[in-house]
């Protein structure tokens, strides 16, 4: 059995960036930008007030001085002239800055009569404009790869780029096998269970930006598993859940040799999910066979699957992160394969501490449902105090 790392890096070696698509604003929210995209205009575009109040020359600022109103801007609205001495143009928040003033007076500080207004004994200490630029200059550059969340849209949309060049979704089949399977809403028999974990994957996917195409549960039989894997050619990436260990009706390894599946490992020295398999078939789409378990499918969903559609996506740095964390509790010893244990982590007050739940067993849902991330517990690994410092993988 090879390691976690060991098996990570063999997955991603599977799978190369997609290619690249073009897709307006308005759809790019979630897709990885695989060009880096430039500004074709500075932020903001002019010098703009930041504050509702009067236009003004700094040096004519003095207390009580008595200035003439020559007009009024109003954002979208710029005032074409140019302020003199002795001039104050009314002036509102995101209005261009009229040429001849460098200070806006915020209009608590000012008294108007008619068509003059008076200034008072003291002025807000900031000249309340925003310079032309001061967010980013028109020769600024997005960096590529990221993926693009309500931030970075809002900053290319000011950026003025109307479509953007984004990596291809990739389109994962994924094929729940066994004859003990039915899906939610149908009316199993005292002896099936429901196909759970199928929706978790679904889910996982396409949060990390895939396109999912949901097969039909394939059966213990080589008929059933042939025709769903001819369905399946075309996407990719291939994954199959359960039917990956060596009982007699485990047959997905077998089937899927008979088009060209080349393994590159099978089995890894963890918990749960031990039974997993790599490879890619004979036109060189990546395959990735999950253990069948609920608990086990999902984690290795977050520690093999999700890395290899951020990579395929052009992502750098798609491993989960490792992060550090106290134990809130004391935890035994741990046996000869890494155990990533559903755990919580909570913020206290010496930092991010983490508490392992009893239950372990790698069929409940449930406490899976109540973690927010996994404790790594290496190999061999001793019993530990509270408050040791252990490594966690937050679920994000």
């Amino acid at each position: 059995m090879i390691t976690v790392d060991e098996a990570q890096a063999l997955c991603l070696e599977l799978v190369r960036p997609l290619a690249v698509e073009t897709v307006p604003l308005a759809q790019a929210a979630g897709r990885v930008l695989a060009r880096d995209v430039r500004a074709v205009r500075a932020q903001p575009p002019f010098a703009a007030s930041a504050m509702d109040g009067y236009a003004v020359r700094d040096q004519d600022c003095q207390p009580g001085a008595f200035l003439t109103v020559v007009g009024e801007a109003a954002a979208g609205h710029a005032w074409s002239g140019q302020l003199g001495a002795g001039e104050a143009l009314r002036i509102f928040t995101g209005a261009p800055v009229p040429q001849g003033a460098d200070r806006v007076v915020i209009q608590e500080d000012v008294s108007r009569m008619g068509g003059q207004i008076m200034l008072g004994d003291s002025f807000d200490k900031g000249m309340n404009i925003r310079a032309q630029g001061a967010d980013f200059e028109d020769n600024y550059r997005l960096a590529a790869p990221r993926r693009l969340g309500p931030s970075e849209l809002a900053l290319l949309a000011a950026m003025n780029a109307g479509h953007l060049p984004v990596a291809r979704k990739p389109v994962v089949a994924i094929i729940a096998t066994g004859d003990e399977l039915v899906m939610p809403g149908e009316d199993p028999r005292p002896d099936q269970i429901i196909a759970s974990n199928l929706f978790a994957l679904k889910a996982m996917i396409e949060a990390a930006g895939g396109h999912v195409r949901m097969l039909p549960i394939a059966r213990d039989n080589e008929a059933s598993l042939t025709t769903v894997y001819e369905l399946a050619m075309g996407a990719d990436l291939i994954v199959t859940i359960g039917g990956a260990s060596v009982g007699d009706h485990d047959m997905v390894a077998q089937v899927a040799a008979q088009f060209g599946l080349q393994q590159s490992f099978y089995k890894i020295a963890m918990r749960p999910g031990k039974p997993l398999i790599a490879g890619a078939f004979g036109d060189g789409t990546p395959y990735l066979g999950l253990p069948g378990n609920p608990v086990s499918a999902i984690v290795c969903g977050h520690l093999f699957l999700l890395p290899m559609l951020r990579a395929m996506q052009g992502l750098h740095d798609v491993l989960p992160p490792v992060r550090r964390a106290r134990l809130a509790a004391p935890v035994g010893a741990n046996g000869p394969r890494a155990h990533y244990m559903r755990a919580r982590l909570s913020e206290g007050e010496a930092g991010r501490e983490v508490s392992a739940f009893d239950r372990q067993d790698s069929s409940l849902l449930t406490v899976l449902s109540e973690a927010n991330g996994l404790l790594i517990r290496p190999k061999d690994d001793g019993p530990q105090p509270a408050g040791a410092v252990v490594q966690v993988i937050p679920f994000l």
